[in-house]
């Protein structure tokens, strides 16, 4: 088998190294560009657009206990369609873009319609692709952090893009620090390799099983990687998988009538065991229901989970940072996406068939 996807979810442990170096090499530049603008008081607000918006979202608890806390995702497609809402003459604001390509029309149109509207502006750029449209900007209020080149997902779906530009703006957020991050990343990048290697072949059995409908549920950070899992499994079936994704608790409130006898359901559990408890209590309610045809448990160590048809544990060490920890779910859909893609005779580097979706985003005509 190859696809440009399998090798793009596998290869992710090894670009992330690499994209450890790329922002280690840049320490003083980078410190400096983002010492300047948060003491001037900027405010991060962290955007893209699909994947590159669910990065923001996942961050946006994630960076609570960084330089970077109180940042906000706001996807460039609700920037762009109404950037009053969000800014005004008084905002100071510095926007990290993420991109991909860097060619999609929503990610100029955004950088275009927040200076526009706010009062200063400066950039982050965090892209994979050297050449996009997005790292030619140039200024002196602005920072391009281009990723190696493998990050620039060949496949429809980001996968080791992703992953990729949600560690490098936890890096930049820690800096300062930047030296004492490398043995996270070296830890994540070990066990997350090993867990693939452990459990792909559990995943694509899994991903064999008749289901049409799936359900992702995180808490705090893992909601937005939950959310980003939804998209995966989703966009990689071509919409024959119909995915939701949700909080635990906000899971209880309506959402949960998604399930049926034809759904899988995966929990992304807490590694903080106050947060658990809540989710154990929602997974053992569903259990005792039954209306569902699998489950998966995934955890960074082990869990309870009696009757669950696969445990996923990543084996990261107790207290390991949020930060990144949540970055080690993200195989698990991206797997799932690529066999259910497989199992329904699709090419998961373009499952849209009928060219539905397409790799950069087109049709969108920008009114700025």
């Amino acid at each position: 088998m190859y696809f440009n996807t399998h090798k793009e979810i596998l290869q992710q442990p090894r670009v992330w190294r690499e994209t450890y170096e790329v922002i280690r090499s840049r320490k003083d530049e980078i410190k400096a560009f983002t010492d300047k603008y948060m003491a001037e008081g900027y405010k991060v607000v962290l955007t893209g657009a699909g994947s590159s918006a669910y990065i923001g979202d996942a961050l946006e608890c994630a960076l609570s206990g960084t330089r970077f806390r109180g940042a906000r995702s706001i996807a460039t497609t609700d920037i762009l369609s109404c950037p009053s809402l969000y800014f005004n003459a008084s905002s100071k604001v510095l926007l990290i873009s993420f991109a991909r390509s860097g060619n999609s029309p929503e990610s100029i149109g955004a950088v275009k319609a927040v200076e526009q509207t706010a009062g200063k502006v400066a950039h982050i750029f965090i892209t994979c692709n050297a050449n996009g449209d997005l790292a030619q900007i140039k200024g002196d209020n602005v920072l391009a952090v281009i990723l190696p080149p493998d990050t620039d997902d060949l496949g429809l779906a980001m996968t080791s893009s992703c992953t990729s530009m949600l560690l490098a703006c936890s890096m930049l957020a820690q800096i300062a620090e930047i030296e004492a991050q490398k043995e996270y990343i070296d830890i994540l990048a070990d066990r997350v390799g090993k867990a693939i290697g452990r459990y792909e072949e559990k995943l694509k059995a899994i991903a064999e099983k008749p289901f049409k409908r799936a359900v992702f549920l995180g808490s705090g950070t893992l909601k937005g990687i939950s959310e980003e899992s939804r998209l995966k499994l989703q966009e990689l079936s071509d919409g024959n998988v119909m995915c939701a994704f949700d909080s635990f608790l906000g899971f209880r409130h309506g959402p949960k009538a998604v399930i049926n006898k034809e759904t899988l359901i995966v929990y992304l559990v807490s590694p903080n065991p106050d947060v658990r408890r809540y989710e154990l209590d929602l997974m053992n309610t569903i259990r005792k229901q039954g209306r569902y045809i699998a489950c998966i448990t995934v955890c960074q160590q082990p869990v309870e989970c009696p009757e669950c048809e696969l445990m996923i544990d990543t084996d990261l060490p107790a207290g390991f940072p949020d930060i990144y920890g949540c970055v080690s779910c993200l195989f698990v859909a991206q797997l799932l996406g690529l066999y259910k893609s497989i199992n329904l005779g699709l090419n998961p580097d373009t499952p849209s068939a009928d060219g539905n979706i397409s790799r950069v985003v087109e049709g969108v005509t920008l009114y700025i």
